[in-house]
């Protein structure tokens, strides 16, 4: 390493007496010592570095004297003469790297000692002490955090992140992962990514979590959990965040409103006064319309979207209106699937009611009849229904030849009662009719050309009474 150039003039013990008084020739031979004092540590972070506590051997020899300062490798950086000036070196502006402090006594006429050559290669009458180490350490860099964001249900469920990686270029001696709500408080301080991966984060409850990556030097101040991490203090370096947000689990509460019963007739029929759970939750919603049996007829994403639905081109049949709360990933939320089968985290409503009637009083069979007024009774037989008629409630109607309503047996045996005789000599149409609750006008007196609400009339039969 250093080479120790040892000049001595060795004495056999000759002694020349002289007359005179001068003195002896005496050499000296460099001795340093040794260097006390260090190693030192110091982040290059822009702040000045100084080295402090530095004393040299109170036993060194040698004429003159220098300090050193060389990289790892002996090359010389810099020579303060005094301990002052050793004392006022910045290393903070010497870059990441290693420098070696050494303590040189020589005798005149060394050769070598310049910045920018190498301490190997001192030639002279020399000694170098031990040397004392400078480590001039990066600043941390917790570099870049990749992976996530996350997002969970509060469902009881274990939630576990995972797919997070470190950055290869982040520098800082120590390492730990921090884990906060959404205002700096430090929930946590998993050490290792194995650790950080076996946090459950549905146990916090709902809300935001950061993950972040922490590099630091020691004497850090504030890493704890109850502490927040805008306040850590010493050399560090925290990275991006990733977010983990923690929703509850879906709820599409009361869906409100009335049932609906339409009649399909050809004229448009919506539904209106449906009202959503003011406390319902989850990150997406919409409404679904299905069959009887579970089948998806339609996703209107609005109320609005669900009032303009037209349910009388849906034909008869009854339809169910749900609403719908869910989270990204939800599986089967399609035309044509079953909301039975809907698959991730989601909540359904109660369902709503639509009934959309279609009456039909099909094909009045027999007839016509003739009859001659003579009082003698006369009643019409072998009538018979369409056994594919439909319609919540049935009845006959008897009119004259204009539609007026002279009668309405509710059942065929009560038309076959009826004594047409009785009305005198004219026309009488019997018809059927098939209808929902709410019909109007089908009352004695009224004309047939008058009916309103959900019904059908069958063909007529013509009875003719001379």
């Amino acid at each position: 390493m250093i080479k120790k150039m040892i000049l001595a003039v060795v004495t056999l013990g000759i002694f020349v007496t002289s007359c005179s008084n001068d003195d002896d020739n005496v050499s000296i031979i460099p001795d340093a010592g040794t260097l006390s004092g260090g190693p030192f540590t110091f982040l290059v972070d822009g702040v000045p570095d100084n080295v402090s506590g530095i004393t040299t051997d109170p036993n060194a020899v040698g004429t003159n004297r220098t300090f050193v300062i060389t990289d790892d490798t002996g090359i010389i950086l810099g020579m303060p003469p005094t301990i002052e000036a050793l004392e006022g070196v910045d290393f903070d502006g010497a870059g990441v790297g290693t420098c070696l402090i050494w303590y040189l006594r020589y005798e005149n006429g060394l050769v070598g000692a310049e910045m920018g050559l190498n301490a190997n290669d001192l030639e002279g009458s020399f000694d170098l002490s031990n040397s004392i180490s400078v480590f001039r350490d990066p600043e941390p860099n917790a570099g870049v955090l990749s992976g996530g964001p996350f997002t969970f249900v509060v469902d009881g469920t274990v939630d576990n992140v995972s797919g997070i990686t470190t950055d290869p270029n982040a520098a800082g001696s120590n390492s730990t992962f921090v884990i906060t709500d959404d205002m700096g408080n430090i929930l946590g301080l998993p050490p290792t990514l194995t650790a950080l991966e076996g946090v459950d984060f549905d146990g916090a409850g709902t809300g935001v979590c950061l993950i972040w990556y922490l590099r630091y030097e020691d004497g850090l101040v504030g890493a704890e959990m109850g502490m927040n991490a805008n306040n850590l203090q010493g050399d560090f370096d925290l990275s991006n965040s990733i977010t983990v947000t923690r929703n509850p689990e879906p709820n599409a509460g009361t869906l409100s409103g009335n049932p609906f019963t339409f009649c399909v007739d050809g004229t448009v029929d919506n539904v209106s006064g449906i009202s959503t759970d003011p406390n319902a939750v989850g990150t997406n919603s919409t409404f679904v319309i299905t069959d009887d049996m579970g089948n998806i007829l339609g996703l209107p994403p609005t109320l609005t979207a669900l009032e303009g639905v037209d349910f009388d081109g849906a034909g008869a049949g009854v339809c169910l209106i749900w609403y719908l709360r869910f989270e990204d990933g939800l599986m089967g939320a399609e035309v044509g699937m079953n909301a039975n089968n809907l698959s991730g985290f989601f909540s359904l409503s109660n369902s709503i009611t639509v009934t959309r009637n279609e009456p039909n009083a099909g094909t009045l069979s027999g007839g016509p009849f003739t009859f001659t007024v003579d009082g003698t009774i006369d009643n019409v037989s072998g009538i018979t229904t369409d056994p594919n008629a439909t319609g919540t409630n049935s009845t006959f109607v008897i009119t004259d030849d204009m539609g007026n309503i002279l009668g309405l047996p509710p059942t065929i045996a009560a038309l076959e009662g009826v004594d047409f005789d009785g009305a005198g000599t004219g026309t009488c149409l019997i018809w059927y009719l098939r209808y929902e609750d709410g019909l109007q006008g089908a009352v004695m007196g009224a004309n047939a050309n008058d009916l309103s609400g959900c019904f059908d009339l069958s063909n007529s039969i013509t009875v003719t009474r001379n």
